[in-house]
């Protein structure tokens, strides 16, 4: 049996679900500033007037026929709003509208029905523009006027159709070039590059997906990838931007004292399987660092016969009170020590790794007192969290 609250949640559901239907017919944002709308409002109307002028000029005077038609109208947003669309190019707006006119005439001629004419017409017309790659979507609206005006002549589709689509080209050309737009906007796909090992899906992964996808865009294929490749270094740079020395660093480093004898340091490295270990004073300030190399090299790495017993004897104290022989950390460790603070950001030691070859970087805070290390797994950890936020 059913309660009221079972009711209710039946309810709220179907609400949730009423929501979400009616929410797909709200239209998206149209994410272009005021200046790009004011260029497209500008620019469709220059295009507009620039066909229409010259269109009646060649009608001539008195004309019979129209020297303008309604489908341009379309024809002029999408050339001048979005003038990087493969639906705006230059042959899918000429070879659209001409053939889509073509069609529609034959369509009036032959079928006496304006019904059944008007549609033949636009399927026909969809049809044609698919197989000769002039998808053009005012080729629709072409094709249904000329069943609607009850074109006669195929004329209609020499002039004033291609004579209208011609000086529109002529007009985006012109007008898109001088504001910055490039047009027409090729659409061949690029040749094949080499895979840049910073993005995470080639080309090939592109053109699989849009296969898969199996749609028309109304985008490029080569913007399309400039898009993505834009979207994925904005995501890189958001995860990995903000992201500070203090939030990846090994907090509390093991470290020694100048004094500290080499047997005792190289035996913490050891137990502890570290390859470096940071050298501060009484005050915890860094003063150098000693690192596996430091030790490898005191013991002649070059010659690897016996290096064992080398280094276990260049770590041995002699208990002399006099030696040649180095005895404590910082008799070998590097006193010139690159460090970081903890607020600074962790994209900015990059370089340091990749370039400057180090693989160990203390990190300190504004007292200048050691509280972390960074070591390049620290960072290769921090760099892979910031491609995989998931992961």
């Amino acid at each position: 049996m059913e309660t009221a609250e079972d009711d209710n949640k039946r309810g709220g559901f179907g609400g949730l679900r009423l929501q979400a239907l009616l929410g797909r017919f709200w239209p998206a944002p149209v994410r272009v500033n005021a200046a790009e709308r004011w260029r497209a409002v500008a620019g469709a109307a220059v295009g507009v007037l620039f066909t229409a002028l010259v269109s009646r000029w060649l009608a001539g005077p008195g004309a019979a026929g129209p020297w303008l038609v309604a489908p341009l109208g379309a024809s002029a947003v999408l050339v001048f709003a979005v003038p990087a669309s493969p639906l705006a190019q230059p042959w899918a707006v000429i070879g659209g509208n001409t053939l889509s006119a073509l069609v529609g005439t034959a369509c009036a001629l032959y079928i006496g029905d304006p019904a059944w004419a008007g549609a033949a017409a636009v399927g026909l017309a969809i049809g044609v523009m698919f197989g000769l790659r002039c998808l053009h979507p005012p080729g629709g609206a072409t094709a249904l006027f000329a069943v609607l005006a009850h074109t006669s002549s195929y004329e209609f589709a020499a002039f004033p159709m291609l004579a209208n689509s011609v000086l529109l080209v002529l007009a985006g050309v012109a007008y898109n070039s001088l504001t910055g737009r490039r047009y027409p906007h090729g659409q061949q796909a690029a040749p094949a590059a080499p895979a840049d090992a910073r993005s995470r899906f080639s080309a090939a992964d592109l053109d699989a997906a849009l296969a898969h996808y199996n749609q028309v865009l109304d985008v490029s294929r080569d913007d399309l990838e400039a898009l993505l490749h834009e979207a994925e270094l904005a995501a890189y740079r958001r995860n990995l931007g903000d992201l500070r020395c203090g939030d990846i660093m090994s907090r509390e480093p093991l470290a020694v004292s100048f004094g500290t004898p080499l047997a005792e340091a190289w035996g913490l490295m050891r137990q502890r399987r570290i390859k470096a270990l940071p050298v501060t004073d009484r005050a915890r300030r860094v003063v150098g660092i000693v690192t596996v190399a430091d030790f490898m090299r005191q013991a002649d790495l070059d010659s690897h016969q016996g290096l064992g017993e080398r280094l276990r004897a260049f770590v041995r104290r002699t208990g002399a009170s006099h030696s040649d022989k180095p005895e404590v950390v910082g008799q070998i460790m590097t006193r010139q020590v690159r460090v970081a603070s903890a607020q600074r950001h962790v994209i900015e030691l990059v370089p340091l790794f990749s370039e400057g070859g180090h693989h160990h970087i203390p990190i300190i805070d504004e007292d200048k007192r050691l509280v972390g290390i960074i070591t390049q797994s620290d960072l290769v950890r921090a760099l892979y969290r910031a491609v995989n936020p998931g992961g």
